[in-house]
């Protein structure tokens, strides 16, 4: 289920919809190993704090924000309050089914 941050931008919610989007569809990919699905569904579970400031190089999801934003980017802010991170990690948790991974 898409999820806003209430003092998000029209630009900034647009910016997740396109990476939840784009991380559902990356997800329902059957050449997207389940280890990386895995992988994003794990970052998307975490906490904040348990990221401590780190930028994320994962190519997915830094491929999602580039044609998202049309902003070359080389890493995305691992935080729940960015768009795009948010956006891509809830794409692909919605579009993983509750059966898969123990959700």
């Amino acid at each position: 289920m898409q999820s806003y941050d209430d003092d998000w931008t029209d630009s900034q919610r647009a910016l997740y919809d396109e990476c939840y989007r784009a991380g559902g569809e990356w997800a329902e990919d059957p050449d997207t190993p389940s280890d990386d699905v895995q992988h994003v569904i794990n970052l998307a579970e975490a906490d904040d704090d348990a990221f401590d400031d780190a930028e994320i190089d994962f190519p997915p999801l830094v491929d999602a924000v580039t044609q998202a934003s049309g902003v070359t980017v080389t890493s995305v802010p691992a935080s729940h309050e960015d768009p795009g991170f948010r956006g891509f990690t809830d794409g692909v948790r919605d579009a993983t089914a509750d059966d898969v991974f123990g959700l």
